[in-house]
């Protein structure tokens, strides 16, 4: 069923059948939903990983991949390619099962591709108002609260922040650029990388968060909960990456 036909067989295909054109309650429901899937999804993430960790699985990535930067473009590649197929199901318009396999996968993906840096940033302590804290619970809970405001933000200004995809889009491939040439080159990013990518993994956040009720039809809320998903653990991987330099 292409996604024509899944809109003519579903209500409010006269509308389109987006959530923006369904009466407030549907649409209320729609992101309730979302809100709640991103929330399980979060802490599947928190689960896989400490369960990993305690499977000493996070050792054996790092010791795997070491500094070798091919193979961790490969890496990359082969979550990227997952990726791709974990939205697909997840936007299947014939499947509720397909729809959470995806995010499962998705979530089982990220927990994964996080595993090297989890097995470097778990010995390592931030200070907050002179205490050391573990530098993995600081930057989740900065992350947290960066994603509560942003989704505040766009909530309440209620403004339309379609026009950042094309901007993300172009910032996406030169960002991927960058972390291709720094394989073959002797390149370091450093910390201002890491800044400009929070940034941009914010700005996703915040496009996502106006548009899914925009770009999504009232029984994609699965798929809605992972495109968020996706941009939070984005956010939280290059805020964790800050919080260690901060360290070294």
């Amino acid at each position: 069923m292409n996604q024509a036909d899944f809109r003519a067989a579903t209500p409010y295909a006269e509308l389109g059948n987006v959530v923006a054109a369904a009466p407030e309650d549907v649409r209320r429901t729609f992101i309730r939903k979302t809100y709640t899937h991103l929330a399980g999804a979060i802490y599947a993430f928190v689960m896989l990983t400490w369960l990993f960790v305690q499977l000493g699985w996070d050792d054996v990535a790092l010791r795997f991949i070491g500094n070798n930067q091919l193979l961790w473009l490969a890496v990359l590649a082969g979550f990227m390619f997952v990726g791709w197929i974990a939205n697909a199901w997840a936007l299947s318009a014939t499947s509720i099962g397909k729809q959470y396999a995806g995010l499962f996968l998705y979530v089982l993906a990220e927990a994964v591709i996080f595993m090297p840096l989890i097995a470097i940033a778990k010995f390592k302590t931030t200070s907050i108002v002179g205490h050391e804290v573990p530098v993995i619970g600081a930057a989740g809970l900065t992350t947290l609260i960066m994603m509560a405001g942003l989704t505040a933000y766009a909530f309440l200004s209620k403004r339309d922040f379609s026009f950042l995809g094309g901007i993300l889009s172009v910032a996406g491939f030169g960002a991927m650029a960058l972390i291709a040439v720094s394989a073959f080159f002797p390149v370091s990013l450093g910390v201002w990388f890491s800044v400009a990518m929070v940034i941009f993994a914010s700005a996703y956040i915040l496009y996502y968060t106006s548009n899914i009720l925009r770009e999504y039809n009232t029984n994609q809320y699965v798929a809605a909960a992972l495109a968020l998903f996706a941009s939070v653990a984005l956010l939280f991987w290059y805020v964790l990456q800050i919080f260690m330099s901060s360290r070294d």
